[in-house]
């Protein structure tokens, strides 16, 4: 099971940091975060790989230089450091784990992952 957290409202410009909760070890599962405003599919933001596949990340290209994913495997965490936060950056943010090695641009699609959280909120104000 997986909650994600740290959503809220911030000016443009702005930061914040999104957490997402196992309830479980996260060791061997790459994790992704998505995002989806309204009326818009859901987007792959950033992901990073389990160990096995040395903890790469990968990011969108709308957010690379802006976004830092991380994990915290003893805390059975991941967060997605947000920074100088846009506009087209608000939406529905969600946390996934997939036991998949990342093929070329899987991370991506959505369908790469088999359990998600419930979501949080992003709101930027300009």
């Amino acid at each position: 099971q997986l909650q994600a957290s740290g959503g809220g409202l911030v000016q443009t410009g702005g930061s914040l940091r999104l957490s997402c909760a196992a309830s479980g070890s996260l060791d061997r599962f790459t994790i992704g975060w998505f995002r989806q405003a309204p009326g818009k599919e859901r987007e792959g933001v950033s992901c990073i790989t389990k160990n096995g596949g040395a903890g790469r990340t990968f990011y969108a290209s709308s957010v690379k230089g802006r976004f830092t994913i991380s994990r915290d495997n003893s805390k059975n965490m991941v967060y997605l450091q947000m920074n100088n936060l846009k506009p087209g950056d608000m939406a529905v943010y969600y946390c996934a784990t997939s036991p998949l090695s990342v093929i070329l641009s899987s991370w991506s699609i959505p369908t790469y992952y088999e359990t998600w959280g419930q979501g949080t909120l992003v709101t930027v104000s300009s």
